[in-house]
């Protein structure tokens, strides 16, 4: 019996594969639980078709993501923190500043998205990375400048 998987099911298949399953197991199980439905003419089509349409969906999200990547790549991020000796700073510079300030210039960026190379804990320029699409990852330019006094 050829069935069309609904969900991912553990040692079979992924969402939307056509999977070869004993009668039984199919009958029985898969079907009554609702993690497959019989692979018929129609609903192999209509699989397809909600198939092409996600891929399409997708193809315009990464688009829109590869646009947001080229606006992220050209911005600067200043962060401002009290200086001590030798150009270090109190504490370090986090995600979450780093975010907040990209939320000033008008990028809705999850701070969970965003991933530092090392700690920064001195002044100066640094790059951080901001995971935008999937697999599409922008650099982004952070500048840790002193807290003036009368800030």
């Amino acid at each position: 019996m050829k069935v069309i998987l609904l969900q991912d099911v553990e040692h079979l298949g992924t969402e939307g594969e056509i999977v070869e399953v004993k009668n039984g197991y199919g009958r029985n199980y898969l079907i009554p639980q609702g993690f497959a439905r019989q692979a018929t003419e129609g609903a192999i089509r209509e699989r397809e078709e909600i198939q092409r349409q996600q891929a399409r969906k997708r193809a315009h999200k990464k688009e829109e993501a590869q646009n947001v990547k080229d606006e992220l790549e050209s911005v600067e991020v200043v962060v401002r923190a009290k200086e001590g000796e030798d150009k270090r700073i109190f504490g370090t510079v986090t995600t979450q500043q780093i975010a907040d300030q990209l939320r000033q210039k008008g990028f809705d960026i999850d701070r969970k998205n965003i991933s530092l190379l090392e700690d920064i804990r001195l002044l100066g320029v640094y790059k951080a990375q901001v995971e935008v699409f999937d697999d599409l990852t922008a650099s982004v330019t952070v500048r840790v400048e002193p807290l003036e006094e009368d800030e």
